[in-house]
C-alpha cells in the first residue's frame, strides 16, 4: 500500500512539488555560540545586547525585526512547504502547547525538551490575532504518532505528537516539545529502498486564519549534518533558507533551548 497516495507529498516516491521561498535573515558570525550534537545555540551565559541579536538573525520576533530596519520585506511570506505524509487526521483529545505530556500518562516523552515560539504577522509586518497555529512532529525515534507511518521504529508512547494553538493580540504562538529524530525515507514509497536517504529532523506548522491564505511549512535546525541534503529543505533557495533554519538560544536559567520561529502569512 502506498501511504503517501491522499496527501500531498514531497518525496520522490510519491512526486515532489515545487515550494516557494522568499525572506532571508541576516546571521552573523562573531555573536557566540555553542554548538551541540544537535545543531547550534547561541549562549546566554553573557549579556546579549538587541544588535547581537539582529546580526544573529535569530531570536527577535518579525515585529522587533521590523522595527529596526527600514526593509519592509522582511515580513514577505514564509516558505511554503509539504505537509508530508503523517499529518494528523484522526481526533485526538490531548493536542495542547506542551507535547512532552500526554494526560493519563505517569512519564513524560523522551528526548531533548525544546521551546519553539515566534509570531505570526502579515505581509506589513503587522501581528495576526487569533490565527489557528498546528505543529506536528516526530518523535526522539523518528517516529510520528500516524498509523500510515512505515518506521519500523518503536514509537514514544508518552509523546504528543501534535499541538493546536491561537496566537494572541500580538501573533504570538509558543510550545513546548522535544527535539525531533531524523528518519530514514527507505519506506515511504510501499517497498524498501536503501538509496531514498533521510529526512533532517524538522517539524511542520499549518497556520490557518479568516482572511489569510493558509499556510504549511517547516522549520528545521541549524548545523544539522543532514541539512544539505535534505529533499524538501534543498528546494528553498540558499538565500532563503535562514527565514526556516533556526539557530536556538540557549536561555541562561537553564530552561530548555528556545527555537524563535516567526511565520508571515499573505492576505487571501
Amino acid at each position: 500500500m502506498r501511504h503517501c497516495a491522499r496527501i500531498e507529498v514531497d518525496f520522490p516516491h510519491c512526486g515532489v512539488r515545487g515550494l516557494s521561498a522568499r525572506r532571508t535573515l541576516r546571521r552573523h558570525d562573531h555573536v557566540r555560540r555553542t554548538k551541540t550534537t544537535g545543531g547550534q545555540f547561541i549562549s546566554d551565559s553573557r549579556k546579549t545586547s538587541r544588535r547581537d541579536l539582529l546580526r544573529a538573525g535569530i531570536a527577535l520576533p518579525l515585529g522587533a525585526l521590523a522595527a529596526n530596519s527600514q526593509a519592509a520585506d522582511r515580513c514577505t511570506a514564509t516558505p511554503r512547504q509539504t505537509s508530508g505524509p503523517f499529518y494528523p487526521f484522526f481526533e485526538q483529545t490531548d493536542k495542547d502547547v506542551d507535547l512532552t505530556r500526554m494526560v493519563g500518562h505517569d512519564n513524560p516523552a523522551e528526548g531533548e525538551v525544546i521551546r519553539v515560539a515566534g509570531r505570526v504577522v502579515d505581509d506589513a509586518c503587522r501581528a495576526v490575532e487569533g490565527a489557528l497555529v498546528d505543529l506536528w512532529q516526530a518523535d526522539h525515534y523518528g517516529r510520528y504518532r500516524h498509523p500510515a507511518d512505515p518506521n519500523p521504529a518503536q514509537p514514544d508512547a508518552n509523546f504528543q505528537g501534535w499541538g493546536q494553538t491561537v496566537t494572541d493580540a500580538e501573533g504570538r504562538f509558543s510550545f513546548r516539545t522535544i527535539k525531533p529524530a531524523s528518519y530514514p525515507l527507505r519506506f515511504l514509497g510501499g517497498k524498501a529502498d536503501d538509496n531514498a536517504g533521510y529526512r533532517t529532523p524538522h517539524i511542520h506548522f499549518r497556520v490557518s486564519r479568516r482572511g489569510y491564505t493558509e499556510l504549511t511549512t517547516q522549520m528545521y535546525f541549524a548545523g544539522e549534518a543532514l541539512n544539505d541534503a535534505d529533499i524538501v529543505l534543498k528546494r528553498v533557495p540558499v538565500a532563503e533558507r535562514s527565514k526556516v533554519v533556526i539557530v536556538g538560544r540557549r536561555p541562561a536559567d537553564g530552561e530548555p533551548p528556545v527555537f524563535a520561529f516567526d511565520i508571515a502569512i499573505a492576505p487571501a
